[in-house]
């Protein structure tokens, strides 16, 4: 495992102190997934398990109606909509084709009816309906252009939102990160809505009892799965942004690029089963164990040791190599008096690199009381200061 320790000037490094879990922890090795693009998270501590091809922006079919249902739940979070808010059905909503609820223009569905019509049947004129009651303008493209601006305050580079749909369009983007950024920010942000993505069938006034089925293959398997949404298109292939919870876990991830439903549902089960078995969470740091001795100007003792204010546990995979550092600094020396609990420094510990770089930062303290030296250690020092500053350091014996 590749880690590489940094301190400031006169520091002692950390080594010794991180050991105990070097040779245990290692990086998975690498998970060959038969998507072309695939973005795996572990939700609780945001560490990247997988990502390959994670930022090549591709079209992402229904899976970009995610895009549509957390612009709705903002909505309704900021009391701009509400459940039983009646929708009108545009001529525009009503003649999408492919996976549809059946709307007319007749037809006053709630918000509710639609956001369940999205999740659940993946209705195109469900998300253009919703589209055109949050547009500034009215119209789709009016929701596409603050879509795009939402997706890009969120952090996703990536996006470009055309439509309310995913129906095919040039320029209509999303990279696989993204579209997992996307599904975190629900997760996190909208639990009271996310419920709705756990159901398995909505059938609106029994307009199309055939279409009334949820088409995430991973519900009802018993792995814990509770969201997100499929996508195909023949363009984008098979794709799916699902989340499943295991104990006290949840992983997130996004697949994309496959070619049948069915390739779709054994790569999404066989890489939850990867997620969950793989990687074990250990602790790498404990509160309060010596990591250093800092040297002390004027005190009664010559040092005082640091310790990290915190323990730090983080999820690692069980065989392969670790992208993991640790670096720390602290002044030295410190001026006495001392007081146990002072922050004299800072460690940090990096997983990851590049995008899915994530830092840990543990402020160093001192363990003990150190307070001013008496009369003869101020002289002392004062004195070897002055001789340092004539004749230079005093070399240090070797050893034997």
């Amino acid at each position: 495992m590749a880690f590489a320790l940094f301190s400031s000037a006169r520091n002692a490094v950390i080594l010794a102190a991180l050991s105990g879990w070097m040779a245990a922890s290692a990086m998975a090795q690498g998970y060959e997934t038969e998507a072309s693009a695939a973005y795996v998270i572990d939700h609780g501590s945001g560490q990247v398990l997988l990502a390959h091809n994670a930022n090549v922006p591709l079209p992402p079919a229904s899976m970009s109606k995610l895009m549509t249902l957390l612009m709705a739940f903002e909505a309704l979070r900021d009391g701009r909509l509400s459940l039983e808010t009646p929708i009108p059905v545009s001529e525009h909503a009503m003649s999408f084709g492919g996976s549809t609820m059946f709307l007319n223009t007749t037809d006053r569905p709630t918000v509710e009816d639609l956001v369940r019509g999205v999740i659940i049947v993946s209705g195109n004129d469900a998300s253009v309906a919703l589209a055109e009651a949050l547009s500034p303008d009215g119209t789709e493209a009016g929701f596409a252009r603050i879509a795009t601006d939402r997706a890009r305050a969120l952090g996703m580079s990536s996006t470009t939102i055309l439509n309310a749909s995913g129906w095919p369009a040039p320029g209509h983007v999303m990279s696989m990160r993204d579209l997992g950024i996307l599904a975190e920010e629900i997760i996190t942000a909208h639990p009271d809505y996310y419920s709705y993505f756990v159901e398995t069938e909505f059938d609106y006034e029994n307009r199309a009892p055939a279409n009334r089925f949820n088409r995430n293959p991973l519900l009802g398997l018993g792995i814990g799965a509770d969201g997100l949404k499929t996508g195909h298109t023949q363009e984008a292939g098979f794709g799916l942004v699902g989340s499943a919870v295991q104990g006290s876990r949840r992983v997130t991830f996004v697949i994309t690029g496959l070619q049948s439903a069915e390739a779709r549902a054994r790569e999404s089960e066989r890489i939850l089963n990867w997620a969950f078995r793989q990687f074990v969470e250990r602790q790498v740091v404990t509160q309060g164990t010596e990591m250093a001795r800092v040297p002390v100007f004027m005190g009664a003792n010559t040092d005082v040791a640091i310790a990290p204010a915190r323990d730090l546990s983080l999820l690692l995979p069980v065989v392969g190599e670790a992208q993991v550092s640790a670096e720390m600094t602290y002044t030295s020396p410190v001026i006495a008096p001392v007081a146990a609990g002072d922050t004299l420094g800072e460690m940090i510990v990096r997983l990851g690199e590049g995008d899915d770089l994530i830092e840990h930062r543990i402020a160093l303290l001192a363990t003990q009381d150190v307070p001013e030296g008496g009369i003869t250690v101020r002289l002392t020092t004062a004195m070897r200061a002055v001789l340092e500053e004539v004749f230079g350091p005093t070399p240090t014996p070797a050893g034997g």
